[in-house]
């Protein structure tokens, strides 16, 4: 099932996505970025971080289904450039291994709403909040 969701995703980032014409960031809440075919995306550091394309040691699993929650109010600290196709986001929750390519960011941005109306599905089957667990 992961190697699964894994493929789709590959096969979802790999979309010929328009060339990208601005990136902005407005730490530590999101990212804005703008394609020259008119597209613009605004991106939270929740959702970014919840769609993070890299493994993360934070991420409970439910019947293998892999769920990351308690992030609704992660920050943004930096983007470092990598190449000329993406940017590494460095989370204030410490996650920085994710590497965002501009073609990502685009599916991202198209897909958004439905992107988050199924993670919040999820987390709601799990039980599970967006809301960071309270410290004791």
């Amino acid at each position: 099932m992961l190697a699964i969701q894994r493929a789709i995703r590959r096969i979802h980032t790999r979309v010929d996505s328009p060339r990208l014409t601005r990136f902005s960031l407005d730490a530590p809440k999101k990212v804005d970025l703008e394609y020259v075919n008119g597209s613009k995306f605004s991106l939270s550091a929740e959702f970014l971080r919840i769609q993070s394309p890299a493994a993360d040691g934070k991420i409970r699993s439910f019947g293998g289904e892999k769920v990351i929650f308690g992030r609704r109010h992660v920050g943004i600290m930096s983007a470092e450039p990598v190449g000329n196709y993406g940017v590494r986001i460095i989370f204030d929750d410490l996650h920085k291994t994710g590497i965002y390519s501009w073609d990502y960011f685009y599916y991202l941005g198209s897909n958004k709403f439905s992107l988050m109306r199924n993670y919040i599905r999820t987390l709601k089957k799990h039980g599970l909040s967006r809301d960071p667990a309270k410290r004791k």
